[in-house]
């Protein structure tokens, strides 16, 4: 396979310089502005990364690390919007993660009014001298990023530390809208973008991109005894918390993951009936729709059993579909 698609690579006539990554089966290639590519490396080669800072540097390992689909997505944007972008999404991680990580509600509050006092900072001129602090100030300067999206991030996630169950699928999408929605208006004004229809698709996007987290997210959740899957979806298909944390799959939990994919693919659907509209300057921001939409068609092929062993492994070939989705202009 490796060798069929680098024969077909060959054969292009857009110049490719190959870099290499460090770890995994991993694709990359051609940090151009114009154009990108990425392929299947051998493990345990190293990121010839020569032309990154320091700060670059620090922000894409954590991605890389903690967010690899995005990392992927991310390589892909045009090079002024890449490091912003990373920066971003490294800011995101450590938000997201304080709810796992945290032993009690009240330090998760003050790591993120921590991170509150850094934007904060940052718009007034005056950044920590920290890593990501710094590339999250350099893009807030270079591209006006707007303050609102910051802190409708922390404002989400702080109020998700209760670690409440959703009652509604509504209110998924809600934090959905404002996570991985507010992510993806960031990205679009990183690539200079503010335009009403490619945040309408975004609105779309964030709340399909939200829903497969949850659903992904489900097995190791119920390894933490946790359910997040929304109570008015179970109850009304009759399945206990019980059941999901003990990872008994039957027709009727496959049935409450079939509702919640649905919406979840309908919401993509949506955001691609406005494709028409949207400039193709924000194409590459939605490149998101690639590991979506994948694991949506996984999980129907798996017949919505949401602990299928097929779903907890990494699908090589998402990196080809990534670069194949950028060249196309679509999403």
């Amino acid at each position: 396979m490796r060798d069929e698609v680098m024969s077909k690579v060959s054969n292009m006539a857009a110049p490719i310089r190959l870099c290499r990554l460090h770890g995994g089966f991993e694709v990359f290639a051609g940090l151009r502005r114009q154009r990108s590519i990425f392929l299947v490396s051998k493990p345990g080669i190293r990121l010839e990364s020569s032309k990154l800072s320091s700060n670059e540097q620090y922000c894409l390992n954590i991605v890389k690390k903690q967010d690899y689909e995005n990392f992927l997505c991310t390589l892909l944007l045009p090079e002024d919007a890449r490091a912003a972008t990373l920066a971003i999404r490294a800011f995101n991680i450590d938000v997201a993660s304080v709810r796992d990580v945290v032993s009690e509600k009240m330090i998760g509050k003050m790591r993120m009014q921590f991170w509150r006092e850094v934007i904060h900072e940052i718009y007034q001129g005056t950044p920590r001298q920290t890593p990501v602090v710094k590339e999250l100030y350099r893009a807030v300067v270079n591209h006006k990023l707007s303050k609102r999206w910051f802190t409708r991030i922390i404002d989400s996630r702080e109020a998700n530390l209760d670690n409440n169950n959703y009652r509604r699928l509504s209110e998924v999408e809600d934090y959905a809208e404002n996570t991985c929605s507010s992510l993806l208006y960031l990205t679009l004004e990183s690539l200079g973008l503010q335009n009403v229809h490619a945040d309408h698709a975004a609105s779309h996007i964030g709340k399909s991109q939200g829903i497969v987290t949850l659903l992904r997210a489900t097995p190791y959740h119920a390894s933490k005894r946790k359910v997040y899957l929304p109570m008015e979806i179970l109850i009304q298909h009759g399945v206990a918390e019980e059941q999901i944390i003990r990872g008994r799959v039957d027709q009727k939990l496959k049935d409450v993951v079939y509702d919640i994919a649905s919406q979840g693919h309908m919401q993509l659907e949506k955001a691609r009936s406005l494709k028409k509209d949207v400039p193709r300057a924000a194409m590459p921001a939605f490149l998101v729709t690639v590991p979506v939409a994948n694991y949506l068609k996984k999980l129907q092929k798996a017949d919505f059993n949401i602990f299928h062993p097929s779903l907890q492994q990494r699908n090589t070939m998402i990196p080809f579909s990534l670069w194949m989705q950028s060249l196309r202009k679509t999403y």
